[in-house]
């Protein structure tokens, strides 16, 4: 499995920094799950909010969900920057993250990957966009 920019939404955008890959933190977590330390509540909480933005706004892939391996993994994606709101803006479609990056500083991006059957959820990336 691999997370490489161009799997994500807003690929060939300018960006500010690095991408920031979440690969070993997860693969931590779906170890400990799987020898028994951690419990399937424990893994598996996405917060309501976030489980509507997979159900409606998110990118479907074809990794299948290493919790649950009932389903496949969706990517949902968050922006925060200057003029937007606290909470950030859920990008729900192609090319929206560029439009928003347009004439910011500085826009990051948050890619979470969710099971919409188990509620799995886990940060896969965080990368910045814009011209700081």
């Amino acid at each position: 499995m691999t997370f490489r920019p161009e799997a994500i939404r807003g690929h060939g955008q300018q960006r500010a920094g690095g991408v920031i890959d979440y690969r070993l933190a997860r693969m931590g977590v779906v170890s400990e799950y799987r020898k028994g330390r951690l419990a399937r509540h424990e893994v598996c909480d996405a917060h309501p909010e976030l489980r509507r933005a997979a159900a409606h706004a998110s990118e479907p892939t074809s990794m299948e969900c290493p919790i649950c391996e009932e389903d496949h993994i969706v990517l949902v994606t968050y922006a925060f920057g200057d003029r937007l709101p606290p909470s950030g803006r859920c990008i729900t479609k192609k090319g929206e993250l560029a439009k928003l990056a347009k004439g910011r500083r500085r826009l990051s991006a948050y890619v979470i990957e969710v099971c919409p059957s188990c509620s799995w959820n886990h940060l896969a990336q965080h990368f910045s966009l814009g011209r700081g």
